[in-house]
């Protein structure tokens, strides 16, 4: 018998890769390709929808060539993706209306505000698990909607569908215009800010207070569940698995029990705590939101908090200042110096995330004196990954004692290309006067998505089997003194209040 495989998608905010891997959770084969980012506006961020399927048609044959590998060896293959960027698209063309309107855009601020303004957030929130922000889809859909010409009758004449990228991605592998499935899961449809968190299901309520029509949403299906079957750009794969990026590195880092965690290192940051089948009203300015759906079981829940902008400060800082030739030399200035200066940076460039919430707020640094140099703003630079896990850490930790949860948060595991940084790791331990474990698969996204996927087609029977592939590769220990880190934590708790009060004459 030929070898089994499992394989991903994992479409993210700045490239797109397809993986194959083994039994073992090894990885065998990887294509990745990176994709334009547009920025017309100050704030505005889109990516072209038909550039990232273009590149998904290559990488699939690509990376099955790599693990010579055809596709009736690929068991099952799991679509995980950023999850609040927002597409629409022209069911008989194929054709997107607009690029797609990344998660990191701000562009519907003035939206968001007004709804605020009218008393809509709490009960919104309510519903949806999700405080009212830029950062959800259900904002940029309206923008969308009210913005493109045709757009709304489209929509409302059924010719017109929306989807995050998971969605995009099935109804092109599935046929496209020629009968592609319409579809997305819990974890990606509960990010729209348009699904009751409680029932799994749109909300009617909430499809009304964005008038949004609800002919034009994708039917909701378990995480882990049969989607489908590929016709492009290979035919005869069975897609097993669609779930947000977030929620798959929780699944790759098996942290699947209530009471579990991760922190992932990317693009942004983001921490998940695994609440299982208890449903956590956040009282801190967290995210309630699905962790996972396995078909024919309940949701299973997590509290989330988010930082939209940790790699991409330091993309940022090379791309933009020249401040460094590459992403990985930031650990090395940043070592040239034994502190930040008094620097502090809040890097808001799509507003504050959990757990502050404030949309207009920019990014900005502060202490500036002569004395700084680009040692210490390469440091502050990593800092700010380290303080923003310190507030999240904080109202997850207050959220569950509020709801009396018998667990705490009190290690960080974490996951994401950063975590390759060894002086970031050692800053996130003595910020967050916690623990920090690396695993020896550090990049989990991918990973989770496999793992969904094989166990959907029974390459794995259970997650025990899965647990067993965990190892960890390092582990870091607070150093800093107490008094020390809340000095520093207070200093920060400065910064990110000046960043919210900014507001341009």
């Amino acid at each position: 018998m030929s070898t089994r495989y499992v394989a991903a998608i994992d479409q993210g905010t700045t490239s797109t890769r397809c993986i194959v891997y083994d039994r073992g959770g090894v990885l065998v084969s990887v294509a990745q390709r990176r994709h334009r980012q547009y920025f017309p506006r100050p704030g505005w961020v889109e990516h072209d929808a038909s550039e990232i399927w273009s590149l998904v048609r290559l990488l699939i044959p690509e990376a099955l060539r790599s693990a010579g590998a055809t596709a009736e060896q690929i068991v099952g293959l799991g679509i995980t993706n950023q999850r609040e960027t927002t597409v629409i698209w022209d069911r008989e063309t194929g054709i997107p209306l607009h690029r797609a309107i990344v998660w990191e855009d701000t562009r519907t601020s003035d939206l968001v505000e007004d709804l605020r303004s009218h008393g809509h957030a709490d009960e919104l929130q309510r519903r949806s698990g999700t405080p009212l922000s830029n950062y959800v889809s259900a904002p940029r859909l309206r923008w969308l909607l009210d913005t493109v010409p045709g757009a709304r009758e489209g929509a409302r004449a059924g010719r017109v569908l929306f989807g995050t990228m998971d969605s995009w991605l099935v109804w092109n592998l599935t046929g496209g215009p020629d009968g592609g499935l319409h579809v997305t899961d819990p974890t990606n449809a509960g990010r729209t800010m348009l699904m009751n968190i409680e029932t799994g299901r749109w909300d009617r309520e909430l499809l009304a207070a964005f008038d949004i029509p609800e002919q034009m949403l994708p039917d909701i299906r378990p995480s882990l569940s049969a989607v489908g079957v590929t016709t492009e750009p290979v035919a005869g794969v069975a897609i097993t698995t669609m779930i947000g990026d977030q929620q798959s590195a929780l699944v790759g880092q098996t942290a699947l029990e209530s009471g579990e965690s991760k922190y992932t290192l990317g693009t942004g940051g983001f921490l998940l705590f695994n609440t299982g089948a208890e449903l956590v009203r956040s009282r801190n300015g967290l995210i309630t939101t699905v962790a996972y759906q396995i078909d024919g079981e309940p949701l299973c829940y997590a509290l989330e908090g988010s930082n939209p902008t940790a790699g991409a400060l330091v993309e940022w800082l090379k791309e933009n200042l020249g401040l460094i030739e590459t992403a990985a030399a930031i650990e090395t200035l940043a070592g040239t110096v034994d502190d930040n200066g008094g620097c502090y940076i809040v890097p808001a460039f799509s507003g504050l995330h959990a757990p502050h919430w404030v949309s207009g707020s920019r990014g900005l640094i502060v202490g500036l004196t002569a004395y700084v140099t680009r040692g210490h703003l390469a440091r502050a630079a990593l800092e700010t990954n380290a303080f923003g896990a310190q507030a999240m850490i904080a109202a997850v930790n207050d959220d569950l004692t509020a709801a009396d949860a018998a667990t705490r948060l009190t290690e960080l595991v974490v996951d994401g290309g950063m975590t390759a940084n060894n002086l970031l790791m050692q800053m996130i331990a003595d910020i967050c006067g916690l623990p920090v474990v690396r695993p020896r698969m550090a990049e989990a996204v991918a990973l989770g998505a496999a793992y969904g996927a094989g166990l959907t087609a029974g390459f794995w029977t259970d997650t025990a089997q899965l647990r067993r592939n965990w190892q960890a590769a390092a582990r870091w220990s607070p150093r800093m003194p107490a008094d020390e880190r809340d000095r520093q934590v207070a200093t920060w708790a400065r910064a990110v209040e000046l960043s919210s009060n900014w507001r341009p004459a």
